[in-house]
Formats: structure tokens, C-alpha cells, sequence
């Protein structure tokens, strides 16, 4: 299985971001746990699994220990799409392209803006 998920880059941007100053104001303006599911073609088929904690502020490969306060199942297209601004989180979860489970008032806290934006536009 290649490990060349879109939105591995993301997260390693996001890891990066959450380093700085503007990345700590977020965790301490959310301060929730969200838990990745990544599949490269299929929801549910091979997931890589990537846990963006804003509580603590890191970016970690591999399940949470414990309860995330959301998980998010994308398609590595998708959730880049969604963090990017591309595509609405709304819109991707009506039309099935995310999946939620948890605390749906959490998983609203979830949008494009928690990301950095891309470097190159």
C-alpha cells in the first residue's frame, strides 16, 4: 500500500501549523479532538488514520487513545477539498463524501479555517 496520501502533506502542514502562534490560539479557541479516517479511493477500504488534536496542539498518525470528541471518514481527495475550501464540509457530508461520528456540535467546529492555507495558491 503506497503511502502517498494527498493529505498527508496537509497534515504535516497543519503539524507545522500548529507549532505557531496563530496555531495556538486555535487549540485554545477549540480545544477538541478530531480523529482522521483517510482512505485513498473508498471510505472504510485501507484508511490511514491521523488524530488533529487542538487540545494539546500535534498532529499524530494513528488512532486516538480514548474518545475522539469527532471522527471524520473522507475519501484522501475529499478531505482535501474540505480543508482546502474546495468543497463545503455541509455539502460533503449530504452528499456522503464525509462521514461523522461523535458530537456533531464538535465536528461543526471542524471547517477550512483550521488549516493553513496552502502555501502555494
Amino acid at each position: 500500500m503506497s503511502n502517498e496520501l494527498k493529505s498527508a502533506a496537509l497534515l504535516e502542514q497543519m503539524k507545522l501549523h500548529l507549532a505557531t502562534d496563530a496555531g495556538k490560539e486555535l487549540t485554545k479557541k477549540i480545544g477538541l479532538v478530531y480523529q482522521m479516517n483517510i482512505a485513498p479511493k473508498k471510505i472504510g477500504i485501507d484508511e490511514e488514520i491521523y488524530v488533529v488534536d487542538l487540545k494539546k496542539g500535534e498532529v499524530t498518525k494513528g488512532p486516538y487513545e480514548g474518545k475522539p470528541d469527532a471522527t471524520f471518514s473522507f475519501k484522501d481527495d475529499d478531505f482535501v477539498k474540505v480543508a482546502t475550501g474546495k468543497m463545503n464540509p455541509q455539502m460533503a457530508f449530504m452528499r456522503g463524501a464525509m462521514r461523522i461520528k461523535g458530537s456533531l456540535s464538535a465536528a461543526q467546529k471542524f471547517t477550512p479555517d483550521i488549516f493553513p492555507k496552502p502555501s502555494k495558491l
